[in-house]
């Protein structure tokens, strides 16, 4: 412990990285500014008790979640950052379509300055219809958020939503650049982390105010998301070392390779882009459901209710969603058949596998079989929170589905109330954002001859130590 207090007195007395870590907690202070300015017209107050009795657990939640609430509050910020990593993987999934981002992607730093400038382009578009949709169902709604309706109201509201996302991906750039850490990362970061300190109030008023929860359940949900932290962390860092030996070649009068190494191939290597994906997808029978034509038709309201949350087909169909578009992006950015040439040529082979096409089938045959590992770890991670909220409505099942409700637990079949903190998808981008943020400043701190957090042989001690 305190090695780590060493370490973290050492960031404040390198004046580069003092300065970096200050730039950055002050564009986060401005973000956080700014998720607390209303939107001009529209009764916020009136839109948050809405939201509070008929959105707060489900899709809406979802990413009111990820935008710190801002959401819910209807603030300049509302649309978050979401529309920056749609545009994002729209691009990177267009790479593989069309051969000329593919080409540009490839070409080094001056291609990906252009693939972020269309990102940037789209991320603009994407903002922009998202805004005129949120304005015109704002106007449909009985509620009477809007307090003057009509052209003006959508014209300001789209301005507004649009200049708030391009300010804030302005931001996340700016702390890319001169800041520590990845900005886009660190803004969800925080989105998510502020909303900390109300989940700790709402267990210690279930259990201390209102008796909800007895202090065994209490003990149980705190025990259960210690585990789901150390299991991301386990996952997170968890990766597939193959063997590469590079032979012996004669260049002028030097010796070159020679080497033993390593091909690093992480469990996770999508992060929650497949959650992301299943989600959206699977939010579509939820929407069509909302239709007056969909409620109106017998059949159609039951189907697409049977895909609704907390089903057990939504949670199958979720699952299956998840390892699929695991496998669809893991092919998107690693080729064995491309790593398998790059091998060949620069004379590099994995131990008693021939180079080429088996050196190829081998390492396809290996992120197969670690694709479906972290397809399933990310499918627990985000059952959980959906677990906990509303449970699985088991009691459904046809044939069984009385003898269910009669003998399984009541917390498995109607949940018990806990909100996303306490697993899934934001545990997972909160520990894997802190633990990339904590690799850079600890980088920073060896490269200037400073132990950093967790101290490993070969590092230079600290001038203090």
């Amino acid at each position: 412990m305190t090695k780590f207090f060493e370490a973290l007195a050492n960031i404040f007395r390198i004046k580069d990285l003092r300065n970096r870590v200050l730039f950055t907690l002050a564009l986060l202070a401005v973000y956080r500014i700014g998720a607390w300015i209303p939107t001009p017209g529209i009764d916020t107050n009136r839109f948050q008790e809405f939201f509070t009795r008929n959105a707060a657990g489900g899709f809406l939640g979802y990413f009111d979640l990820f935008s710190g609430g801002m959401l819910r509050r209807m603030t300049i910020f509302a649309l978050g950052i979401t529309p920056y990593i749609t545009a994002s993987i729209i691009l990177q999934l267009l790479t593989v379509v069309i051969p000329t981002l593919d080409k540009l992607q490839k070409e080094g730093e001056l291609g990906r300055r252009k693939i972020t400038q269309w990102t940037r382009y789209l991320t603009v578009g994407l903002a922009i219809v998202q805004s005129i949709g949120i304005a015109f169902t704002l106007q449909s709604f009985n509620g009477n958020f809007v307090i003057n309706p009509g052209l003006f109201f959508i014209f300001m509201t789209t301005l507004t939503f649009t200049t708030g996302t391009a300010f804030i991906m302005w931001l996340g750039e700016q702390i890319s650049d001169r800041g520590i850490g990845n900005g886009m990362s660190l803004i969800i970061f925080v989105g998510i982390v502020v909303g900390l300190p109300r989940a700790i109030e709402s267990i210690y008023t279930n259990t201390f105010v209102t008796h909800q929860w007895n202090v065994l359940q209490m003990m149980i949900i705190l025990v259960v998301m210690i585990a789901v932290v150390a299991f991301i962390v386990l996952v997170e860092r968890g990766e597939r070392r193959i063997p590469v030996q590079y032979a012996k070649r004669v260049i002028g009068r030097r010796m070159m390779g020679g080497q033993s190494m390593h091909l690093p191939l992480k469990v996770n290597a999508g992060g929650v882009i497949p959650i992301i994906f299943a989600s959206s997808l699977l939010a579509f029978p939820q929407t069509l459901l909302q239709w007056d034509m969909v409620k109106n038709n017998s059949w159609a309201s039951h189907m697409l209710g049977t895909l609704s949350g907390s089903e057990p087909l939504y949670y199958l169909v979720y699952v299956i969603l998840i390892v699929f578009f695991c496998f669809f992006y893991v092919s998107i950015i690693f080729n064995p058949n491309e790593a398998a040439d790059n091998m060949r040529k620069y004379g590099g082979f994995i131990p008693g596998i021939r180079p080429g096409k088996n050196t190829a089938e081998y390492m396809d045959k290996i992120l197969s079989k670690i694709t479906v590992v972290g397809g399933l770890y990310l499918s627990i991670l985000s059952l959980i929170p959906m677990v906990m909220i509303s449970g699985i409505k088991l009691q459904h099942l046809p044939l069984v589905g009385n003898w269910i409700d009669a003998h399984f637990p009541r917390f498995l079949l109607d949940g018990l109330g806990v909100n996303f903190y306490f697993g899934g998808t934001s545990l997972l981008i909160v520990v894997g954002v802190a633990m990339d943020t904590v690799n850079q400043i600890e980088a920073q701190l060896i490269m200037r001859h400073y132990e950093g957090f967790t101290p490993r042989a070969g590092r230079i001690r600290g001038r203090r130590s």
